[in-house]
């Protein structure tokens, strides 16, 4: 698994149009069930991404392809973790990554 973090860059490049597509970007990849969460830091400095990709070059591909990072207004960095525990709720995460 992955974690994403991503950091706003360039305040004034970060348009509602600019959003509305990195949204409808990321719901698209959403639909491939490779991405599992995501969201706003607080206070709002960009964002933050869980990933289940198989590699982190399929990873860094999709990033690369979101508009935010596209038109330079948002950066990203990547830590992979392999997940050991979770609640209940989550433990078919740990059945797919192998622990």
């Amino acid at each position: 698994m992955f974690l994403v973090d991503m950091k706003f860059l360039d305040m004034d490049k970060i348009t509602v149009e600019l959003t509305q597509q990195h949204k409808a970007y990321l719901e698209r990849q959403y639909q491939s069930h490779t991405l599992l969460f995501g969201g706003r830091k607080v206070p709002r400095t960009g964002g933050i991404l869980l990933s289940q990709h198989a590699t982190e070059q399929e990873l860094r591909q999709v990033l690369d392809a979101d508009p935010f990072i596209q038109s330079g207004a948002v950066s990203y960095s990547i830590t992979q973790f392999i997940p050991v525990m979770a609640s209940k709720d989550y433990t078919q995460i740990l059945e797919q990554s192998g622990n």
